[in-house]
C-alpha cells in the first residue's frame, strides 16, 4: 500500500506563515554564478555576466545556480513578520531577531504528529514558486531524524509533483560522496541537502573533512561549496542544536534565512506560527491518549499476591478479573480467574494461607475497585504482594496485548491495521543466541504465552471475518524485532549510542523501520507487534501505532511526550486514506500507553510536560489581552476594539469564567464541554465562535487535554431490547436513506434580502480618537525604545457624520458577488431594491457596509435553501448491526444503567440529557428506546445531522407511537444555534417526506415536553 497525502488547511497556514514573511522579495529563478573549479582559482559568487565569463574563461557548463540574496530591508521583513503574527494573534516581535549565524530567524511551532516535516517540504516548494529559491539545507540533530526526513521526501514526491509540477532532488550529505555537492550547486531545480549535526561539529576524521581542502575534491573545502549556494536553512528540532560548537559551525554555511521547526523551542526568535499540543488536540489533528497504569503496593500484614486486571460488565452483575496464586499438583502457579461478589480467594487458591479473609464484598464498575471483607480495597491496575521485575513486565505485556486486541476488533471492519510497539533496553530480552542458535528471549516468550491466552478469551460472537483473520496468524509470526544487525553474524544486536546521547547512531536499524513502514500498515502483513530498542524511539513513527509499552525502568532522559510521540499521528486505512474526516475522530484515533507506573503518576507527569510546553501562551484574559486581536470571519478580518475587549472581559467576569487573577476558570471549560456557555451580549454575538477561540488561547490547567484511564474502557453490550418487535417496527419506519435537492427562486431571494436589509442593516460610522499627552520629565533610553516617552493625559472619541471621500475605488457589486456567491445581476437587483436612506450608509463606511450586507444576504440565502429543500428516498438502507455495534466507553461514571434502552448503559453528554434519560427509562409509556449512534445521520446542505433519540411507546397510551427526539438545552453561541436550527428544519422535512405519519419528529427540552407532545 501507499500512504496518501492531502492538502490540509492547518498545514497550508504554516506554509503561508513562512512564505508571507518574505512578501515583496522579487522572484528570481536562481542567480547564475561560477562554481569554484578547485585548484585553478578562488571562489567566485558574483552574478554571471558576459564580463565575468570573459574574465574567468569558463563556459556555461561550469556555472551553478544559487539563491538570490534578500533585497528586503530589515524594516520590511519586520513589518511582514508582524503582519503574519497579528493575523494569528501571536505576540508581536519588537525587532528582527538576528544571530551571528543569520539575520533572519523564524520559529515555527508544531506539535509532534501534525506533519512538521511535510510542512517544511511544502514550504520549500512554495518559496521556490513565489521567490525562485531552490537551494535548501535541512540540519537535524540525529541519525534517526535524518533517515526520517529522507523517507518523507521520498514518499511525498508524487503528491507534491501533482500540486507544484516539480520534483525535489535530495540527498544525505556524506563526506565520502562529494559529487552530490557538485550536483547540488550546478542543478537549476529544487535541491535539498540533509545533514546531521555530527557530520560537521564532531571531532572525528569524517566530520573534519567538511572544513578541509581535499585532494579528491579539487583542493576545495566542501563547506565553501555549500555556502556559495546562499542556502535557506531548516533546523529540525533546533533546541537540540544550540550547543556553542554547533552554533559556531552553522555560521560557516552562510544561510540566507533560518527556519526553525519544533514542538518545544528552547530559545525563541521571531515566532510566526504556533500549533501547540493544545491546538493539535482540540482540533483533533493527533490521537487522543489513554493510559493503563500499574500500581504496586503492599497489603497490611500479608504477602498475598494479587493483581486486579479489570472489571467486566455484562447483563448480570459485574465480575473482576483477578490474578492470584493457586496450589496445584506440580507447585504454585499464578492464574487469572473471573470472580464475582462473595468469591473466597482462600477456597479459590486451594487453601493457600495468605488468602484467608480475602472474600469479595463488593465490585464497583464505576470506581473500578474490588473490596474484600477484611477491609482491603484493590483498584484496577494494582498489584500487591510478591511483585518483582519479571512480574511487572508480564503484567505490562498482558495489558498491551489486551488493549491491542480490543482496539483491533473495533477497527478491523473499517480496514484499519492496528500496531503495538514495545520499547526494551536490551536485545537479549527479545532474542538470544545460544551456541549460535536463535532462541526467543524472555519478553518474546512471555508475549507468546500472553497472546495465546488473550486470543482464546476474546469474544467473537458476531465477527466471523475477524475470527478468520486471527486464526490465520500464529503468535510466533505476529511479532518482530527492529534492532541493529551485526554485519558478520547477522544477529540482532543492541544499537550503538553516541556519547551523552539516548539515541542510536545505527543507520541499518532505521532502514528496517522506515523501509517497512508501508508494509506494516497492510492487513496482509502478519506482524502486528513490534519490539524495538528504546534508543530507537525518536525520529520515526507509524500512523497506525495504537499501543505503546515501555518495558524498562523510567528514565528521566526519555520524556513522556517523547514516549507517546511515536503514536500520535492519525491512522490510515488499507487504501492509505487518513482517518480524519468522521465525527468520531478520537473514538478511532485513541493511543493507549501501558505504563510501568500508576495512571495518576504517569498522567500527572505528562500533563506537567504539556503545561511546560505551553509557557508561551498568555495566562490572563483581560481587556489588554483582547484589544487589537484579529477575529477571522467569513466576511474578512475584524480587529477587537477597546470597547469590544471591555465587553468580552465583563462577560467573563459576569459568568464566573475568570477568577480574581484574570485566569480562565474550570467553570468556563466545563460549560463549553457541556454546550451550556452563557450567550454573549448582542453586540458581540456575531463573533461568538471567533471570541471563543480567543478565550481558548489563554492558558488554563482545566483546558489541558483529557487523558483517559485506559482501564475504565469497557464494552457496553447490546441487549434483548434490540430484538423487541416494537424496536424492529420503529427501526423499519425510520431506516431510510435519502438525497436532497434544492429549487432556488431568485426573485423570492431578492425580495427577502431587500426586506431584511432595509430592516436590519445598520452601518457603523467611522470613528476617530484624539489622544492628548505630554512628554515625561525623565525620559530614559529604554522608555524611548519601548515607546513610553510620552504620557497620555486624556482622549476623546468622535464619529464622522459626513460622507467619506476616498481615493480608493470600490467594486461594490463585484465584492458582494464574490462574498455571497451570487451573480452580479442578482446583487445589483438587491441593491436597486433597497431603501435609499439605508443604501446611503454606504458612503459613511464602505467596508462595514459591504461586510454586513454580505452577512445578511448569506443568512437569507441559507434560509431559502432550507425552505426549498426536498428529500427523495434512495434504495440503500442502514444495516442494523453496522449502526448498533458493541460500544466501548472509557468513563462509566457518566453511565446510567437502564431497563428499556438497547444498550445496558446510556452515556449522557450533559445534565439535561441525564435527567431526560432517567425519567424516560422509568416511563410506563415507553417500551424501548435508543440513543442513535453517529452512523445514523441525515444529509443536509450545512452538514450531516445525527438525531438524538428514537423511542417506541405503548400503543393505546399515546397518540404518537414512534418518536424521534432531539434534546436541546441552551446553545453556546448564536452561530451554533443557526446551524443547528437549519439542520433541525431539514430533519423535519426528512421525516415528513420519507417516513409515515406514524413517526413524529420534534425538539424537546426535557421529558415533560416530550410527554406534552405524545400524549
Amino acid at each position: 500500500m501507499k500512504l496518501k497525502f492531502k492538502k490540509q488547511p492547518f498545514q497550508t497556514e504554516a506554509v503561508n506563515a513562512v512564505a508571507d514573511c518574505f512578501a515583496g522579495q522579487p522572484k528570481s529563478e536562481g542567480v547564475t554564478y561560477r562554481i569554484d573549479p578547485g585548484s585553478r582559482g578562488g571562489f567566485q559568487t558574483r552574478p554571471y555576466t558576459v564580463a565575468t565569463q570573459s574574465q574567468s574563461g569558463f563556459d556555461f557548463s561550469q556555472s551553478g545556480f544559487k539563491n538570490r540574496e534578500l533585497v528586503l530591508t530589515k524594516d520590511q521583513l519586520l513589518a511582514n513578520i508582524q503582519a503574519v503574527q497579528q493575523r494569528q494573534n501571536l505576540p508581536q516581535s519588537a525587532t528582527l531577531v538576528s544571530t551571528k549565524v543569520c539575520a533572519v530567524n523564524l520559529d515555527i511551532e508544531m506539535e509532534t504528529g501534525t506533519g512538521k516535516t511535510y510542512c517544511y517540504i511544502k514550504t520549500m516548494l512554495d518559496l521556490n514558486r513565489r521567490y525562485g529559491w531552490s537551494k535548501f539545507i535541512v540540519v537535524v540533530p540525529s541519525i534517526a531524524i535524518r533517515e526520517g526526513v529522507h523517507k518523507s521526501l521520498e514518499i511525498t514526491a508524487e503528491h507534491f509533483l501533482e500540486e507544484y509540477g516539480k520534483r525535489i532532488r535530495f540527498f544525505i550529505y556524506n563526506s565520502k560522496q562529494l559529487h552530490h555537492l557538485e550536483q547540488f550547486s550546478s542543478d537549476g531545480g529544487i535541491n535539498v541537502m540533509i545533514i546531521n549535526v555530527q557530520a560537521f561539529n564532531a571531532t572525528g576524521k569524517d566530520a573534519r573533512r567538511i572544513y578541509e581542502e581535499l585532494d579528491d575534491f579539487q583542493s576545495r573545502r566542501p563547506i565553501d561549496v555549500i555556502a556559495g549556494n546562499n542556502p535557506v536553512m531548516i533546523l529540525d528540532e533546533p533546541q537540540k542544536l544550540e550547543g556553542t560548537k554547533t552554533f559556531e559551525s552553522l555560521v560557516k554555511f552562510q544561510p540566507l534565512a533560518i527556519l526553525r521547526y519544533s514542538a518545544t523551542h528552547k530559545t525563541e526568535h521571531n515566532k510566526i506560527h504556533r500549533l501547540d499540543a493544545l491546538d493539535a488536540y482540540n482540533q483533533k489533528l493527533v490521537k487522543k491518549i489513554a493510559v493503563r497504569g500499574i500500581t504496586i503496593r503492599g497489603l497490611t500484614g500479608t504477602n498475598a499476591y494479587l493483581y486486579l486486571e479489570s472489571i467486566q460488565i455484562s447483563s448480570g452483575p459485574p465480575v473482576a478479573r483477578i490474578e492470584f496464586e493457586v496450589k496445584q499438583l506440580n507447585g504454585i502457579k499464578r492464574v487469572v480467574h473471573k470472580l464475582g461478589k462473595g468469591a473466597n480467594l482462600y477456597d479459590q487458591s486451594q487453601g493457600l494461607t495468605q488468602y484467608k479473609g480475602f472474600v469479595i464484598a463488593d465490585i464497583n464498575a464505576v470506581t473500578d475497585t474490588v473490596s474484600f471483607t477484611n477491609g482491603e480495597v484493590l483498584e484496577a491496575g494494582e498489584a500487591t504482594g510478591d511483585v518483582n521485575e519479571a512480574t511487572l513486565r508480564r503484567i505490562q505485556i498482558r495489558e498491551a496485548v489486551k488493549a491491542h486486541l480490543e482496539k483491533e476488533q473495533a477497527l478491523f471492519p473499517q480496514g484499519i491495521k492496528v500496531l503495538s510497539l514495545f520499547f526494551i533496553d536490551g536485545v537479549t530480552k527479545y532474542r538470544r543466541y545460544d551456541d549460535g542458535v536463535e532462541q526467543p528471549g524472555e519478553y518474546a516468550r512471555i508475549f507468546e504465552e500472553e497472546y495465546h491466552d488473550a486470543v482464546n478469551e476474546i469474544p467473537l460472537l458476531l465477527d466471523e471475518p475477524y475470527r478468520q483473520y486471527l486464526a490465520g496468524i500464529t503468535a510466533e509470526k505476529t511479532h518482530n524485532g527492529y534492532f541493529s544487525i551485526d554485519k558478520k553474524s547477522k544477529h540482532l544486536v543492541d544499537p550503538t549510542v553516541g556519547a551523552r546521547s539516548t539515541e542510536a547512531d545505527d543507520v541499518d536499524a532505521y532502514d528496517l523501520i522506515l523501509k517497512d513502514k508501508e508494509r506494516l500498515l497492510s492487513l496482509e502483513e502478519p506482524v502486528r507487534f513490534i519490539f524495538s530498542h528504546s534508543a530507537l524511539s525518536e525520529g520515526w513513527d507509524n500512523p497506525n501505532v495504537f499501543v505503546i509499552c515501555t518495558l524498562k525502568h523510567s528514565d528521566s532522559s526519555i520524556r513522556k511526550r517523547q514516549e507517546v510521540g511515536r503514536g500520535l499521528r492519525l491512522c490510515v486505512n488499507q487504501a492509505g486514506d487518513r482517518m480524519d474526516s468522521s465525527a468520531n475522530i478520537h473514538d478511532i484515533n485513541l493511543l493507549t500507553v501501558v505504563a510501568s507506573e500508576s495512571y495518576k503518576d504517569f498522567t500527572a507527569g505528562l500533563q506537567r510536560e504539556i503545561s511546560e510546553s505551553l509557557s508561551a501562551r498568555p495566562r490572563q484574559a483581560d481587556e489588554a489581552y483582547f484589544t487589537d486581536k484579529i477575529l477571522k470571519t467569513p466576511e474578512g478580518d475584524v480587529a477587537v476594539t477597546e470597547q469590544m475587549a471591555t465587553g468580552i472581559y465583563f462577560y467573563l467576569i459576569q459568568n464566573g469564567y475568570v477568577n480574581t487573577q484574570k485566569e480562565i476558570t474550570a467553570t468556563y471549560h466545563e460549560a463549553k464541554k457541556n454546550g451550556t456557555l452563557a450567550a454573549l451580549p448582542p453586540e458581540l454575538a456575531t463573533f461568538a465562535p471567533q471570541i471563543t477561540q480567543l478565550i481558548d488561547s489563554v492558558f488554563s490547567d482545566a483546558a489541558l487535554p483529557d487523558i483517559d484511564n485506559g482501564r475504565k474502557t469497557k464494552p457496553n453490550p447490546l441487549n434483548a431490547n434490540l430484538e423487541k418487535a416494537e424496536f424492529k417496527a420503529l427501526w423499519d419506519k425510520i431506516n431510510r436513506k435519502a438525497a436532497y435537492t434544492v429549487h432556488f427562486d431568485t426573485a423570492e431571494l431578492i425580495k427577502k434580502c431587500v426586506t431584511t436589509l432595509d430592516k436590519e442593516l445598520r452601518v457603523t460610522k467611522l470613528q476617530y480618537t484624539v489622544e492628548r499627552g505630554v512628554q515625561n520629565d525623565d525620559v530614559t533610553y529604554d522608555d524611548l525604545r519601548d515607546g513610553q516617552g510620552f504620557n497620555i493625559k486624556e482622549n476623546e472619541t468622535g464619529h464622522f457624520t459626513h460622507s467619506v471621500h476616498s481615493a480608493v475605488k470600490y467594486d461594490l457589486i463585484g465584492k458582494l458577488a464574490e462574498d455571497t456567491q451570487l451573480t452580479r445581476r442578482t446583487v445589483a437587483d438587491i441593491l436597486k431594491g433597497m431603501n435609499g436612506v439605508v443604501f446611503s450608509q454606504y458612503r459613511q463606511n464602505p467596508e462595514d457596509f459591504m461586510q454586513k450586507t454580505a452577512g445578511i444576504v448569506n443568512e437569507q440565502k441559507a434560509t431559502a435553501v432550507v425552505e426549498h429543500l426536498t428529500y427523495s428516498p434512495v434504495e440503500e438502507k442502514h444495516k442494523l448491526h453496522e449502526i448498533f455495534t458493541v460500544d466501548k466507553k472509557p468513563d462509566f461514571s457518566r453511565a446510567i444503567r437502564t431497563e428499556h434502552h438497547v444498550y445496558d448503559y446510556v452515556f449522557t453528554d450533559s445534565t439535561n440529557e441525564k435527567n431526560f434519560v432517567t425519567e424516560l427509562d422509568k416511563s410506563v409509556e415507553a417500551v424501548v428506546y435508543a440513543k442513535l449512534p453517529r452512523g445514523f445521520f441525515i444529509p443536509t446542505p450545512v452538514g450531516n445531522y445525527n438525531p438524538d433519540w428514537a423511542i417506541a411507546f405503548k400503543e393505546g397510551l399515546v397518540k404518537h407511537i414512534y418518536f424521534v427526539a432531539e434534546t436541546k438545552g441552551s446553545m453556546s453561541s448564536m452561530e451554533l444555534r443557526k446551524i443547528e436550527e437549519c439542520k433541525i428544519d431539514c430533519a423535519r422535512k426528512f421525516f415528513a417526506g420519507i417516513t409515515t405519519d406514524q413517526v413524529k419528529y420534534d425538539v424537546v427540552s426535557d421529558y415533560a415536553k416530550l410527554m406534552n407532545i405524545v400524549k
